[in-house]
C-alpha cells in the first residue's frame, strides 16, 4: 500500500506518545500509516495504545475524555476537516491542561474551481472546464477556525520539518501541559525532493524524559473543576484567587520559550535548525513578508528567485500562542512596509486572521511589547494568495513589490481565474407538473393540501410569493383542527352527552391516534359511520363534529418552492417556517443543472438543508427522483409522518434550452449525485428519541462529501443556538467540495520516471494510444512487448494520461490513435488532442515520433464524410511536424476495409518502425505469433479463477485492476462497466472511472418462482441500483453492483436457488424456452428440457463456488478441476441456444447458433424438435465479412436424442470454430466456411441415431400476448409490459413496488418473455380479482399502447455498456412516440410493426431479423434497416446510414403512410417495403451487406 504524509508523522507520534487515536474518514485512513510501521521505537519501550475512530462519531469527545482520565501524552492522527465539529472538545481539552498534540493535515477544498499552469516558466490560467487542472487546493480556513481554542499551533512548509516539528509538538505538550496542533500541508507532508530523515531514536529521548511526564501529570491532576464542567467558561479573577492552588494555563512566555528551548536541542541533535518565528533576508530590509510557514513555500522561492537586497521573509512555525513581542524582535526596525501574505477565505471577510495578528503587534499594550519595536509603525499590506498559493511567481512578487495599492488587500495571484457565474433556467408553467407533484398526488391522494397554487408564481418563489405566504394560510388550517380535536375530546368526556359506546370509542381512539394518518382513517371513518347512522339524532357538540367530519383525516400540508428561496434562507421566509414548530412540510425544487451550476461562492445559494438539520427538529432530505425514486417515496412518507416541520430538498435540473431530453435530465442528476454537489440523504430527529441514527445516507459514492458535512454538524448546532444570526454566513463556509489531484506532483512523478527509464536499455520509447474500443490500447500493447525483445526500454499510456509538455523529455514517441464518432479522437485522447492543438509553440525539436491510425474508409457513406476517415491520426501528424517534431516514418493508416482489417497496414508499418529505431530484425526470436489470447488467458486461468479472488480483496479501487480477470468475471456472469454518462467529469476531477459491475442470472427458459421474484427485487435494492432488468435472454440483470457488494451479491442470488455461473462468456449461455401460457402441459415439457439442457452443459469448474460462495479447499489440496465437455479453452466464443413453441416464434429462433422447435404430437404431446444451427446477429459496422445470419433447420430429434444432439452440436463448434479472430468466431462462420451438408455430416458422425427429416411447423409472429389469457389446464395468465424490460418505480408507474406486492400474494410462477416483458402465470380463478386489482393500482394494467411501441424491444447501450456507439434503452420509447401520431392517423394504432433498436451493431436486441431496426453508429446517429420477417424468419437490409432523429422520422412517415394506404390484406410492414421496391430481400447472411 502506497504511503501518504501520515506516515513520518506516524513515525514520530508512535516514538513519544503513550495513546495514540487515529480518525478515519471515506476519503483519509491514518489508521494505515500506523499499521505500516516498521519501526516500532518507543522511549518508553512500551508500545502505546492505538484507537480508530471514525470521523462522524464525535471521535474529539473520546479523546478529550480519555486524556482527562488517564491523563497520559496523547497524540492524534487526523485531517482538518474533522477540525470544526471538534471545537467544544478542543476547548475542554485545552481548560483540562491535557498534553494531546493533534497531528493534522490540512484538508483539500476546491476553492473556485481553477488553477494555474506553468507553460515555459510564466503563469497562465486555465479555468478548469475539462482542459488544464481541478482547482483542487489545500484549506487552511478549518485551521484558523480553532486558532483561538487554547491549543499551542505549529506549522511546517515541508516533510521534513513536519517530522521534526512534530517531534517538538510531543515534548511541548508536556513540559507545558498544553494540547498542541501540529499541521501539515497535506502535499507537503506526502511527498518531498530530499529524502526525510526519520531519526527519532536519537532525538525523542533528548526531548522528552520520564520526569517530564510525571510532572505533567502532576500538574494536570490538580486542574480545578470548573475546567471540567464547561466547554469556554474560564474562572473570574475572585473564583482564580479563591482557588490559588488551580494551576493556570501557561503563559504564552512559557510556551515560546519552551518551544525555541526544544528547537534549539533538535538542533544539536540533529543539525536542523527552527526558530518559531523565523527571519530570512537582508538586517535592513525595506519590506518584509510575513507568512506561516504552512503557506510559505512558493513565495519563498519566489523571493529567492527575486534576488531583492531589501526583501525580506518572516515565517511563521509556532502562530498560536502569538507573541507580539518575539514577532516584533524578529523584524528588522529599518522594515517600511510589511505584507501579509495568506490564503484569501472563501467567503468575502473584511480582514484576515494573520494581518489580524501582525497589525495588532504593532499596537501592544504591555510595556515589555512596546519596548520590542523601536522603529516606525510600518504600512502593512494583505496580500491574498487564491487557491493554495503554489503558482505565485517571481512575477507576482515583483508586481506586488513595485506597485502602489490603493488599497490595504489585494490578490497576489491574479491570474488564478474563477469559473463564470451561471445561473439555473426558471421553470416554465409547462414544467408544473413535474415528477415530484406526481408523487404528492400518487402517495398522498386525497389527503394532500398543496397550500400555494401550483399555476401561480409562488411555486417558483417569487419576491411576492414567500413560504410565509403559504405558511400563513397553513396555520389557520392546523389551527382549525387543533379545535376540532379539543372539540372531539371535551365531547368524549362530557358525562351529560348521551353518546353510543361505539361511537364514544371510536372518537376515543380517533383522537388519541389523530396525529397517526392510517390510524387517524380508520377510527375516523368508523365515527362517521356511526354519526351517519344516528343522524337523526345528533345534537350540541355531536352535531357540530358532524358537520366538520373532514377533519377526522389527517392532512398532509405541503408548500412547494424552488431554488430561489436558497439565495437568502432568512428574508426568504424558510426561516420563520422552519423555526415555527409547526407540522408543515416544504418541498423546494433546485432546478441548477450540474453543468451550470454557479461557482461563485458570494453568489451561491445556500445550503438550506444544513441549515435546517442545525435547529435539531426538523426532518430533512435531499432527493433526486432521476435517480433514486424509492428514496424520494422513503423521505416524502417520512416527512408526513414526521411531527414537525419538514423539508424535502428535490433535485430537477432544467438546463435552458428548448425540448430538453429525460435522458438530459437524467445525466445531469447522475453527475451531481455521483460528485457529491447534490447529496442523497435523510435526516429524522425522532429517530434519535427511539435510539436510531438519526442521519440516513441514501447516495452510495459521495460518502466523503457527507462525512465532511456531518462531522460540521455538532458544533454548528451550539453557534446556532447560541447565535442564529451567524447560521447563514456558517452554512456557506462549511459546504462540501469535490477532490481532485495534484497535478504539478504528478507531473513530476512522470518526469522522473520518464528520465529512469532512458538508463534502462537502448533509445527510451513513450508508447501513447487513444482508445475507445481495444484495439488501439491493444496495438500499443504489442509495441512494448517489441520493444522488450529488441532491448528498448518503453512505457506506454492513454494520451490524457500525459501531459503535453512531456513530449519535450521525450526522444521518441509512438501514437496509435484509433477514430471517433465523425472524425474525432477517443475519448481518452481528447484533452491531450485539446492542448495540443492550441500550442503554438512547443520544445519538441529533438522529439522524434511516428503516428499509427485506425479507421474504416466506408463507415461514414457520403463522399463528403470521407474527410472524417482516420482524421484524429492525420491531424496529430500534421500538428507535430508543425510544432517542429522529427516523424521517424510516414504516417500508417490501418483500414477496416482492408483484408484483415487494420492489421494489413500494420503488418507494412511496423517492420518499418523498428528499423527506424535502429534496431536489426530479431534472428532466433519469434515475435507476436499468431495464436488465440484468448485461448491462451483461458488455460492460464486455472480453470476460470486467474486473480479474481485477489482483485476483490483491493480496496484501493472500484475495478479489477488484472485484464484477464475482466474477462473471466464473463464466465461467472458478471461485466466490468462504468457510468458513462460520468466519465468526464470524473477525470476532469482527477478520480477513477464510476466503476460498477452488470451481473446476469441465469434463468433456464425465463422462470422463475415468486419467492425467487422476491429475493431479486431485495437483491437489486440492497447491492445494486435499484432496478430490475429483464433481458431479451429471459434472465435477470443486476446494474452498478459496486465491487464490494459483488460476493454478497453472487451469495444472495445463489441463496434463491439461481446462479449466475454461464450466463455469459465463451461457454453455453443462458437457454431460452418460449413461455406460451396457453399450452400449459406442453410448456412444461419444453421447459423441463429448457432446464436439463442447460444443467448439462454447464461448466464444472470449481472456481465459481470457491471465489463466490467461499467454498475453500482443504489446505495443501492442490487445484485438480476437470472440463469434460469443454476442456481449458471453453468455446470459441459464446454459445446461444433457445427452444420455439409454435405459431409463437417470440425467442427468434433462427436468431441463435442453436434452436429446437417443438413438434408436437396429434394429441399435443411433446413428440420431439426440429433443430436449427447456425443462427446469430452480431456484425461489425463497416467490415463486410461480419453479417448477421438466420438458421438452417438441418433436421428432427425425438425428446430424448434433444439433449445429446445439443451437446454434439456444441462439440462440433467447439473444435473447428474460428479460434484466431473473435469476429469470425461464431458457429454461423464455421458453417458457412464449410457448408451446411459438411456441418450436417460432421455432426451425424458423433451421435448414435440418425437424424431424422424435418417436420412441418408454421411461426405466425414473434411477440408477446399481453393481457389475461386462460391456458388449457384452466389457470390464467397475464403479460405485463415492461418497457424495454427495465423493472423501477416512476412517479406515474410504480411497477416495481407493485410486482413486490403481487409477488407476496402469488402462489404460480414469473416467467420473463423473450421481448423483456414478464408473465404473471398459473393464477387460480379465485386469486385472479386480486392480482387484478393490484395491477390496477400499480398501474400494470395499462396495455393501451400501440403495436408499435408494444413490439418495440432496446438493448441497454448507454450509460453502462461500454460498446455502445449511441443511445438505445433511454431513447427508443421517445423515438417511437414521434411515429406514433402518424401511425394513429393512418389507422395502424393496433397494427404489430416489429421495432428493435441498439446502440451498437453486436445485436443484442436482435435487431436485424425486426422489420424496422435502429443501429447505433455514433451518438445521435443511426443505421436504419427494412425489411425483417414479421415472425423472425427472415433478415433486414441496410436502408440508410447515419441518420439523426429528424432525418429518421422524415424518411418512416412517408413510408408508414403508404403501407396503410397500399398494403396487402394481411401484409406485414417487412414483406410490404421488399414487395414495392423499397428495400432488396436479404436471402441469406452472405449478401446481408449486398445493397444492388
Amino acid at each position: 500500500m502506497a504511503s501518504t504524509g501520515f506516515d513520518n508523522l506516524a513515525q514520530a507520534a508512535f516514538a513519544s506518545s503513550e495513546a495514540i487515536f487515529t480518525i478515519n474518514s471515506p476519503s483519509s485512513h491514518p489508521s494505515r500509516a500506523i499499521d505500516r510501521l516498521s519501526d516500532k521505537y518507543t522511549i518508553s519501550n512500551t508500545s502505546p495504545a492505538v484507537t480508530t475512530l471514525q470521523a462522524n462519531a464525535d471521535p474529539f469527545q473520546k479523546i478529550q475524555e480519555s486524556a482527562a482520565t488517564n491523563k497520559e501524552l496523547t497524540s492524534v492522527l487526523a485531517t482538518s476537516d474533522s477540525l470544526l465539529a471538534a471545537i467544544p472538545h478542543l476547548f475542554k481539552t485545552a481548560s483540562q491542561r491535557s498534553a494531546v498534540v493533534v497531528h493534522v493535515e490540512t484538508k483539500e477544498r476546491d476553492s473556485d474551481n481553477s488553477t494555474t499552469q506553468h507553460i515555459n516558466g510564466s503563469a497562465a490560467s486555465t479555468k478548469s472546464t475539462g482542459a488544464g487542472h481541478n482547482g483542487v487546493v489545500p484549506s487552511y480556513a478549518d485551521l484558523m477556525a480553532v486558532r483561538q481554542t487554547g491549543f499551542a499551533v505549529l506549522t511546517s512548509d515541508n516533510a521534513q520539518a513536519a517530522f521534526d516539528l512534530a517531534l517538538v509538538a510531543q515534548a511541548a505538550a508536556v513540559q507545558t501541559s498544553t494540547p498542541f496542533l501540529n499541521a501539515v500541508n497535506s502535499a507537503a507532508a506526502g511527498a518531498s525532493g530530499k529524502k526525510i530523515v526519520l531519526d527519532h531514536q536519537r532525538v525523542a529521548p533528548a526531548l522528552i524524559s520520564e520526569l517530564d511526564l510525571a510532572a505533567h501529570r502532576e500538574r494536570q491532576s490538580a486542574v480545578s473543576e470548573i475546567s471540567l464542567s464547561s466547554l469556554y467558561l474560564k474562572p473570574q479573577e475572585g473564583e482564580a484567587a479563591a482557588d490559588s492552588a488551580a494551576p493556570t494555563a501557561a503563559s504564552t512566555e512559557e510556551v515560546y520559550n519552551k518551544v525555541e528551548e526544544l528547537l534549539a536541542v533538535l538542533q544539536k541533535q540533529t543539525g536542523r535548525s527552527y526558530r518559531p518565528i523565523e527571519y530570512q533576508g537582508p538586517a535592513n530590509a525595506k519590506t518584509v513578508f510575513v507568512s506561516l510557514a504552512i503557506g510559505s513555500s512558493s513565495l519563498d522561492h519566489a523571493l529567492k528567485a527575486h534576488h531583492a537586497k531589501d526583501v525580506g521573509l518572516i515565517k511563521i512555525h509556532l502562530y498560536r500562542p502569538w507573541s507580539e513581542r518575539h514577532f516584533l524582535q524578529a523584524l528588522p526596525t529599518s522594515v517600511e512596509r510589511v505584507i501579509v501574505f495568506e490564503q484569501s477565505p472563501a467567503a468575502h471577510t473584511a480582514w484576515t486572521p494573520l494581518f489580524l495578528d501582525v497589525s495588532a503587534s504593532f499596537h501592544a499594550t504591555s510595556a515589555d511589547d512596546k519596548a520590542a519595536w523601536a522603529g516606525k509603525v510600518p504600512k502593512i499590506l494583505s496580500a491574498r494568495f487564491r487557491g493554495s498559493g503554489a503558482d505565485v511567481t517571481d512575477a507576482d512578487v515583483k508586481a506586488a513589490l513595485t506597485s502602489e495599492h490603493a488599497k490595504p488587500t489585494f490578490i497576489i495571484n491574479p491570474h488564478f481565474v474563477a469559473q463564470p457565474v451561471s445561473s439555473a433556467s426558471p421553470l416554465q408553467e409547462s414544467d408544473v407538473d413535474t415528477p415530484y407533484i406526481q408523487m404528492l398526488n400518487q402517495v398522498f391522494q386525497d389527503r394532500l393540501n398543496i397550500e400555494n397554487g401550483l399555476k401561480t408564481d409562488s411555486v417558483w418563489g417569487s419576491a411576492n410569493q414567500s413560504p410565509e405566504f403559504g405558511y400563513g394560510s397553513l396555520v389557520t388550517k392546523v389551527a382549525a383542527r387543533a379545535r376540532f380535536a379539543e372539540l372531539v375530546s371535551k365531547t368524549v368526556q362530557d358525562s351529560n352527552l348521551k353518546i353510543a359506546e361505539p361511537l364514544r370509542k371510536a372518537l376515543t381512539q380517533w383522537h388519541l391516534n389523530r396525529s397517526d394518518s392510517k390510524l387517524a382513517k380508520r377510527h375516523g371513518d368508523e365515527a362517521i359511520a356511526l354519526l351517519q347512522e344516528a343522524k337523526d339524532g345528533l345534537v350540541g357538540s355531536l352535531a357540530e363534529i358532524s358537520t366538520q367530519s373532514s377533519q377526522f383525516a389527517k392532512p398532509s400540508h405541503w408548500l412547494i418552492g424552488a431554488d430561489a428561496w436558497a439565495f437568502d434562507i432568512a428574508n426568504s421566509g424558510v426561516h420563520h417556517v422552519i423555526s415555527s414548530n409547526a407540522d408543515i412540510n416544504l418541498l423546494i425544487l433546485d432546478t441548477e443543472p450540474y453543468t451550470a451550476r454557479t461557482q461563485n461562492p458570494e453568489n451561491r445559494k445556500k445550503d438550506i438543508g444544513l441549515y435546517a438539520m442545525n435547529y435539531g427538529s426538523v426532518f430533512v432530505a435531499s432527493v433526486a427522483v432521476y435517480s433514486s425514486y424509492s428514496q424520494v417515496l422513503h423521505a416524502l412518507i417520512e416527512a408526513d409522518q414526521y411531527q414537525g416541520p419538514s423539508i424535502v430538498l428535490a433535485y430537477l435540473p432544467h438546463p435552458d434550452e428548448e425540448n430538453v431530453s429525460p435522458i438530459t435530465v437524467l445525466k445531469e442528476t447522475k453527475l451531481a449525485v455521483d460528485t457529491g454537489y447534490w447529496p442523497l440523504y435523510r435526516w429524522n430527529p425522532a429517530l434519535e428519541e427511539k435510539g436510531e441514527e438519526p442521519f440516513r445516507l441514501d447516495s452510495e459514492r459521495i460518502k466523503l462529501d457527507l462525512q465532511q458535512f456531518l462531522e460540521r454538524e455538532n458544533h454548528l448546532s451550539l453557534i446556532i443556538q447560541q447565535n442564529p444570526d451567524v447560521a447563514r454566513t456558517l452554512t456557506h463556509s462549511i459546504e462540501s467540495e469535490a477532490k481532485a489531484r495534484d497535478v504539478a506532483l504528478k507531473k513530476k512523478a512522470k518526469d522522473d520516471f520518464a528520465k529512469l527509464m532512458g538508463g534502462l536499455g537502448g533509445p527510451p520509447v513513450l508508447i501513447l494510444f487513444g482508445s475507445d474500443g481495444s484495439n488501439a490500447e491493444g496495438l500499443a500493447k504489442r509495441l512494448v512487448k517489441g520493444a522488450k525483445l529488441r532491448n528498448l526500454s518503453a512505457r506506454y499510456s492513454a494520451m490524457d494520461d500525459v501531459s503535453i509538455e512531456d513530449l519535450t523529455l521525450e526522444k521518441h514517441v509512438i501514437f496509435v490513435v484509433s477514430t471517433a464518432g465523425q472524425g474525432e479522437f477517443p475519448v481518452n485522447a481528447r484533452e491531450f488532442w485539446k492542448a495540443l492543438s492550441a500550442a503554438t509553440e512547443l520544445g519538441v525539436s529533438e522529439t522524434k515520433f511516428a503516428v499509427f491510425g485506425l479507421g474504416d474508409s466506408h463507415y461514414w457513406p457520403r463522399e463528403e464524410d470521407a474527410i472524417f476517415y482516420n482524421r484524429p491520426s492525420k491531424e496529430l501528424n500534421a500538428k507535430l511536424i508543425e510544432l517542429g517534431a522529427q516523424p521517424l516514418i510516414d504516417l500508417g493508416l490501418g483500414n477496416d476495409q482492408d483484408a484483415d482489417a487494420f492489421e494489413t497496414a500494420w503488418a507494412v508499418w511496423e517492420p518499418l518502425l523498428w528499423t527506424s529505431l535502429g534496431c536489426k530484425p530479431l534472428e532466433g526470436v519469434a515475435e507476436e505469433p499468431k495464436k488465440s489470447a484468448d485461448d491462451a488467458m483461458k488455460i492460464d486461468s486455472n480453470y476460470l479463477r486467474g486473480t479474481i479472488a485477489e482483485g476483490l480483496l483491493d480496496d484501493t479501487t472500484g475495478q479489477l485492476r488484472a485484464e484477464a480477470d475482466t474477462k473471466l468475471t464473463k464466465f461467472h456472469g458478471i461485466y466490468q462497466q462504468d457510468d458513462r454518462d460520468l466519465r468526464e467529469e470524473r477525470k476532469k476531477q482527477g478520480l477513477e472511472k464510476a466503476f460498477s459491475f452488470m451481473v446476469r442470472v441465469r434463468v433456464p427458459g425465463g422462470v422463475a418462482t415468486p419467492a425467487q421474484w422476491l429475493a431479486m427485487d431485495s437483491i437489486s435494492d440492497v447491492t445494486a441500483n435499484g432496478t430490475l432488468k429483464l433481458t431479451t435472454r429471459q434472465a435477470f440483470q443486476f446494474h452498478g453492483v459496486l465491487k464490494r457488494n459483488l460476493k454478497k451479491n453472487i451469495q444472495l442470488i445463489n441463496k434463491s436457488l439461481l446462479d449466475t455461473i454461464a450466463a455469459c462468456g465463451d461457454v453455453n449461455r443462458n437457454i431460452m424456452c418460449n413461455p406460451n401460457p396457453h399450452q400449459s402441459d406442453l410448456h412444461k415439457q419444453v421447459n423441463d428440457f429448457a432446464t436439463d439442457l442447460s444443467a448439462h452443459l454447464l461448466p464444472k469448474t470449481s472456481a465459481y463456488r470457491e471465489i463466490w460462495l467461499d467454498q475453500k479447499l482443504v489446505k495443501g489440496e492442490a487445484v485438480v478441476d476437470h472440463e469434460p465437455l469443454y476442456g481449458p479453452t471453453y468455446l470459441p466464443r459464446k454459445f446461444k441456444i433457445v427452444v420455439a413453441v409454435p405459431p409463437n416464434n417470440d425467442v427468434d429462433v433462427y436468431a441463435h447458433d442453436l434452436g429446437f422447435i417443438a413438434i408436437t404430437n396429434k394429441d399435443g404431446s411433446l413428440a420431439g424438435f426440429n433443430v436449427t444451427v447456425g443462427g446469430g446477429m452480431g456484425m461489425t459496422h463497416g467490415n463486410k465479412k461480419t453479417y448477421p445470419r438466420v438458421a438452417d433447420v438441418i433436421g428432427f430429434v425425438t425428446t430424448e436424442q434433444a439433449i445429446e444432439t445439443g451437446e454434439k452440436v456444441m462439440l462440433v463448434q467447439r473444435d473447428f470454430g474460428d479460434r484466431m479472430n473473435r469476429k469470425h468466431a461464431r458457429l454461423k462462420y464455421t458453417i458457412d466456411d464449410r457448408g451446411i451438408e459438411w456441418f450436417k455430416t460432421e455432426l451425424q458422425s458423433r451421435l448414435p441415431f440418425p437424424i431424422q427429416e424435418a417436420r412441418p411447423f408454421k411461426f405466425l409472429d414473434n411477440a408477446d400476448r399481453y393481457g389475461w389469457t386462460q391456458g388449457q389446464d384452466k389457470m390464467w395468465h397475464y403479460c405485463c409490459y415492461i418497457e424495454n424490460g427495465r423493472v423501477k418505480d416512476t412517479p406515474a408507474e410504480p411497477h416495481k413496488t407493485g410486482l413486490r406486492e403481487i409477488a407476496k400474494i402469488h402462489n404460480g410462477e414469473f416467467r420473463l418473455t423473450p421481448n423483456q416483458h414478464l408473465i404473471i402465470a398459473n393464477v387460480k380463478a379465485s386469486e385472479k380479482a386480486h392480482i387484478q386489482s393490484l395491477l390496477e393500482q400499480y398501474k400494470l394494467d395499462k396495455l393501451n399502447y400501440t403495436g408499435a411501441m408494444l413490439n418495440s424491444m432496446a438493448c441497454v447501450a448507454f450509460p453502462t455498456c461500454s460498446l455502445a456507439m449511441a443511445e438505445s434503452e433511454r431513447y427508443l420509447p421517445s423515438l417511437v412516440q414521434l411515429l406514433e401520431s402518424t401511425i394513429e392517423e393512418v389507422g395502424l394504432r393496433d397494427d404489430a410493426i416489429t421495432i428493435r433498436m441498439t446502440g451498437c451493431p453486436n445485436g443484442c436486441a436482435r435487431p436485424y431479423v425486426a422489420e424496422i431496426a435502429f443501429v447505433g453508429k455514433a451518438f445521435g446517429a443511426y443505421n436504419v434497416y427494412l425489411g425483417g420477417g414479421h415472425h423472425g424468419q427472415r433478415l433486414n437490409k441496410l436502408y440508410k446510414e447515419s441518420l439523426t432523429e429528424p432525418e429518421i422520422v422524415a424518411e418512416l412517415t412517408p413510408m408508414i403512410r403508404r403501407y396503410a394506404a397500399e398494403r396487402l390484406d394481411g401484409e406485414h410492414f417487412g414483406d410490404f417495403v421488399i414487395r414495392v421496391g423499397i428495400i432488396k430481400a436479404t436471402l441469406s447472411g452472405k449478401t446481408f451487406h449486398d445493397l444492388s
